[in-house]
C-alpha cells in the first residue's frame, strides 16, 4: 500500500515529461516558435476545410470590401483573399521544407567529405565553397530563375544550390573535430570503413548542427521565395503570399485607399510570422547547441 501510494504522483510527472524535454531542447523561445509553426502547418494541411472558397474561383465582384461573404474581401478579379491566404501557407511551407532539405543535404555531403577526407579533396571543395560565397546570391537567384523559367521546383532547386556553402563550412569544421576523437580513431583501427565511421560515429555528433541548419535554411528560403514571387519570378499559378503582395501592389493607387489593409497587409504578416517562428526555433536550438559544444 505504501509503495502504491508513493507511485501515484509519478503518473502526472511522466505525462508532463515530453513537454519538459521539448522545453529543455528548444527553450522558451523555441517552444513559442514551434507552436506558431504548428499553427501555420495546420493551416496548410487543413486548407481545403478552412478556406471558404476555391482560391482560383471567381467567387465575388472585383475589389469587394470585407464582409460576411468574404472576410478579407476580394482581389481585383473577384477571388477570395482569405482563401488565397490560407492556401498560400502550403506554397511557403513547401518551399521552406524542400529548399532546406536540399541545402542541408548538399552541406552535409560537401562539408562532411571535406572534413573527413582532408588533403586535396578538402582543398578543392573549400575553394568551391569560397567561390560560391563570393557570388552575389540575390542577383544570381534572380538571373537563374529568369533564365530557367518560373516554377516552384526551379525555385526550390535554385535556392538550395546557392544556399549550402555557409552550412558546409560549419559542418566541415565539426567533422574535422569529431574524426580526431579517440573512439573514432579506434574504430578506424579495427577496420571501420569511411562510410561506416561517418554514419555510425560522426553523423550522430553533428546531428544538432544539421537540425539547426534545416531551421535556418527554411527561414531563409521563405524570405527568398516571397521576394522572388514579389518580383514576378515565382510560379504564376502558385498562390503564394509573395505573389499576393505583387498583385496587390499592381493595383494603381492601392496605398491611397484602405484596400492595402485587407489585401497587402495580411500576406505580409503571414510571411513575417513564418520567418519569426523559424527564427525563434533557431534561437532556441542555437543556445542549446552552444551549451553542448562548450561541454564537449
Amino acid at each position: 500500500m505504501i509503495r502504491e501510494a508513493l507511485r501515484l504522483p509519478v503518473a502526472p510527472a511522466a505525462a508532463a515529461h515530453p513537454p519538459r524535454r521539448v522545453r529543455a531542447l528548444l527553450g522558451s523561445e523555441g517552444v513559442a516558435g514551434l507552436l506558431l509553426l504548428l499553427i501555420l502547418a495546420a493551416l496548410a494541411v487543413f486548407a481545403p476545410l478552412l478556406a471558404p472558397y476555391d482560391p482560383d474561383a471567381f467567387s465575388g465582384r472585383p475589389l469587394e470590401r470585407p464582409g460576411a461573404a468574404h472576410r478579407l474581401g476580394t482581389n481585383d478579379v473577384g477571388q477570395d483573399i482569405l482563401s488565397e491566404l490560407i492556401y498560400g501557407a502550403r506554397i511557403s511551407l513547401t518551399v521552406a521544407a524542400g529548399a532546406a532539405a536540399g541545402t542541408v543535404a548538399l552541406a552535409v555531403l560537401v562539408g562532411g567529405a571535406a572534413g573527413y577526407a582532408g588533403g586535396w579533396l578538402d582543398l578543392v571543395l573549400m575553394r568551391l565553397v569560397d567561390m560560391i560565397l563570393a557570388l552575389p546570391r540575390l542577383p544570381l537567384l534572380i538571373l537563374v530563375n529568369a533564365l530557367l523559367g518560373a516554377g516552384l521546383g526551379t525555385m526550390i532547386l535554385t535556392i538550395a544550390l546557392l544556399s549550402w556553402p555557409p552550412a558546409a563550412r560549419i559542418i566541415r569544421a565539426q567533422v574535422q573535430s569529431v574524426r580526431q576523437r579517440g573512439y573514432v580513431r579506434m574504430a578506424r583501427g579495427f577496420g571501420g570503413g569511411p562510410l561506416y565511421l561517418f554514419a555510425r560515429h560522426i553523423l550522430p555528433q553533428i546531428a544538432p548542427l544539421i537540425v539547426f541548419g534545416l531551421v535556418t535554411a527554411a527561414g531563409h528560403a521563405v524570405a527568398l521565395e516571397a521576394g522572388l514571387a514579389f518580383l514576378g519570378l515565382g510560379d504564376p499559378t502558385a498562390k503564394s503570399w509573395g505573389l499576393m503582395m505583387r498583385h496587390a501592389l499592381n493595383l494603381p493607387g492601392l496605398l491611397l485607399t484602405d484596400r492595402w489593409l485587407w489585401w497587402l497587409l495580411p500576406p505580409g504578416v503571414c510571411v513575417t510570422l513564418l520567418v519569426l517562428a523559424l527564427a525563434l526555433i533557431g534561437i532556441g536550438l542555437e543556445s542549446r547547441l552552444d551549451t553542448r559544444l562548450k561541454q564537449r
